[in-house]
């Protein structure tokens, strides 16, 4: 299965986040679009992604990061990492059903999902110009002035 791309219907599902409460993807489209990051805590591109991704919080979409390790994991990589985005886990235990769903490849991945569940933007890897595009969209600004940041970096 290819990775979904911008136009296709993201598939519904259910995980538990951090908290151990339970989001559906409904739940979290309930309020407007959001952005789905699909990540490893040991992916040296997701240590990358995820802190800027982490700057666009408060904009007019929701951000999601949905990890393929443990809770107790991720807590430590948002420590490490300065990120605080809402995390569900996809677990390894349940065969990563929405992962696989997604058809993820490569991490990180990234979706902006409407409330219709259409994908109006994904990409995977880092490229500084596509979270530059990403960012406009979210009217935030996502590199700071004077910060060494490459041009791309695969997932």
């Amino acid at each position: 299965m290819k990775t979904l791309e911008t136009g296709q219907i993201a598939p519904e599902f259910t995980l538990d986040s951090t908290n151990g409460e339970k989001l559906s993807l409904s739940e979290i489209l309930a309020s407007g679009p959001a952005l789905l990051a699909f990540y490893k805590v040991t992916c040296p591109t997701c240590q990358l992604t995820l802190p800027f991704l982490d700057r666009l919080q408060g904009g007019p979409f929701r951000l999601f990061a949905i990890s393929q390790d443990d809770a107790d994991r991720v807590r430590e990589f948002n420590d490490a990492f300065d990120t605080n985005l809402p995390t569900l886990i996809d677990k390894a235990s349940d065969g990563y059903p929405v992962s696989n769903a997604f058809g993820i490849t490569h991490v990180p991945s990234m979706f902006l999902v409407e409330p219709d569940r259409r994908v109006s933007w994904s990409w995977v890897g880092f490229q500084k110009r596509q979270l530059e595009e990403l960012a406009r969209r979210a009217g935030r600004s996502i590199f700071r002035p004077g910060e060494q940041v490459p041009e791309s970096k695969s997932g």
